[in-house]
């Protein structure tokens, strides 16, 4: 084990280990404020384990909220795959909204306003 040559190094003089950051009071300017204040649209995350689950899940985008929807669970099963998007695409075109898979088992729903845009934005190599 050559290569860690000191794998637990001492702190210089002066510097403190238990220093904290509270970042509920970081405030940046042009930000818009700080944690708790009132925003427009919310981002929710959610997990579907059966059809009935849907429901419950269309009201926050009819709130004006986005839903990043996990169905992992339920990947397997064609017919209840079939359903759930069948539901949130009404719900999204009742509100003016868009929806569309952004990634493995995961669904994005958004209300009026706000589009998914399809194209990946790929980094550089």
């Amino acid at each position: 084990m050559a290569f860690i040559k000191k794998p637990f190094r001492r702190l210089a003089e002066g510097a403190e280990a238990d220093t904290y950051i509270d970042l509920g009071e970081l405030n940046f300017e042009g930000e818009g404020g700080a944690l708790g204040e009132p925003v427009e649209h919310l981002v929710k995350v959610a997990e579907v384990y059966r059809y009935e689950d849907i429901a419950d899940l269309t009201t926050h985008v009819y709130n004006g909220n986005i839903l990043l929807i996990d169905y992992t669970s339920l990947a397997s099963d064609d017919l209840a795959l079939k359903r759930i998007t069948a539901e949130l695409k009404s719900a999204v075109r009742d509100c003016g909204g868009d929806v569309a898979v952004v990634g493995k088992n995961v669904l994005m729903a958004t209300p009026a306003g706000i589009k998914i845009d399809r194209a990946k934005i790929k980094g550089a190599f």
